[in-house]
């Protein structure tokens, strides 16, 4: 470009990647095929702990503090004592129209925007890699986050239209893209992915899985975890709820963010030439549960799009793929005026 183009106050994308909530059953393992699953429900219980959080030993009210009780009423969520494996049924949509913005108050930039976008697709590279990346964490089962931690045995079933593809998440890598095994299921869901994401035409598609975790007869399970704002709920004479869990029409469930974390964590390429260990495609790379975030002002993502967009200067393949992966996160880009 020889001129610079002016980067828009206005500017978001809609998402293309929906997924649902993630609804929690219990069955038998041996019987997860014939469908004769149960419901789980959150339940509520008081327990008595110890004090665990640090203590100023030196205070005079220190022994006090530290011997007495730590009475909690908390949400838990269980198997029944003769199922030993978690069901979780969810359904994952796929947009074409990424070419698109859902705003933008420069028509020159979102001109500029469309040619280069349309430019990545139509180049097949870049959406392939997300793609396979996308099919990996559905194939693995990186959705079940804890609770796939020790279970003896992962299946998960993915049925689009006509196709049905079954996956054993234990052929899969939750630290590695490169090395996966990348099957023929895999391959072709990622194709089915590839051919949505890239699209010129309207087109969408609906993903129904059911995923099972074989963790143990009676296990605790964990669906997400509610962030409660308002300290006075839950308080009660007895005191206060300290842990809420997620239901929905009372069922145990995990959210659909959180479900929309575990499938878009793909971004390996936030350290200059070396893939590391995947994390979420975020704006900053950040990671709030180790408080870090990993891409800086030489490579977040508005450094590297307004590189492209802006400037017209080039960006290395995976600066490409690390783009293209927020622009189908979507999100409000705009730049505040003056």
């Amino acid at each position: 470009m020889a001129n610079e183009t002016k980067y828009p106050a206005l500017l978001s994308c809609e998402r293309k990647l929906s997924p649902s909530d993630g609804l929690f059953s219990a069955c038998k393992w041996e019987n997860r095929a014939d469908g004769t699953c149960v419901k789980l429900e959150i339940k509520e219980k008081s327990i008595r702990s110890t004090i665990s959080n640090p203590v100023d030993l030196s205070a005079a009210d220190s022994l006090k503090k530290i011997t007495n009780p730590n009475l909690q009423r908390i949400d838990f969520c269980m198997l029944p004592n003769d199922m030993d494996t978690l069901r979780m049924d969810f359904t994952l949509k796929f947009f074409f129209g990424v070419t698109e913005l859902s705003s933008c108050n420069s028509p020159e930039f979102a001109a500029h925007y469309a040619d280069w976008v349309r430019t990545v697709l139509d180049d097949g590279t870049t959406v392939k890699e997300l793609a396979l990346r996308y099919a990996q964490n559905i194939a693995d089962g990186r959705f079940f986050w804890r609770n796939r931690v020790g279970a003896d045995a992962l299946e998960i079933i993915v049925t689009t239209g006509d196709a049905t593809y079954i996956f054993n998440g234990y052929d899969y890598s939750l630290k590695n893209f490169a090395e996966a095994k990348r099957t023929d299921n895999l391959c072709a869901l990622a194709k089915r992915i590839e051919e949505t994401l890239a699209s010129p035409e309207p087109k969408h598609l609906i993903l129904d899985v059911k995923a099972y975790a074989k963790i143990g007869e009676g296990q605790e399970v964990f669906p997400s975890q509610e962030m409660v704002h308002d300290v006075t709920v839950g308080r009660e004479k007895d005191g206060k709820k300290s842990r809420f869990l997620y239901s929905t029409f009372g069922q145990a469930a995990m959210h659909s963010q959180k479900i929309g974390n575990a499938i878009r964590t793909i971004d390996t390429w936030y350290k200059d030439g070396e893939e590391s260990l995947p994390i979420a495609a975020e704006c900053y790379g950040a990671v709030t549960t180790k408080a870090i975030a990993y891409r800086n002002s030489r490579n977040d993502f508005y450094t590297l799009f307004k590189r492209a967009l802006v400037t017209g200067k080039a960006l290395s393949p995976t600066e490409t793929m690390y783009v293209l992966s927020i622009l189908l996160r979507g999100g409000v880009f705009g730049a505040k005026e003056g």
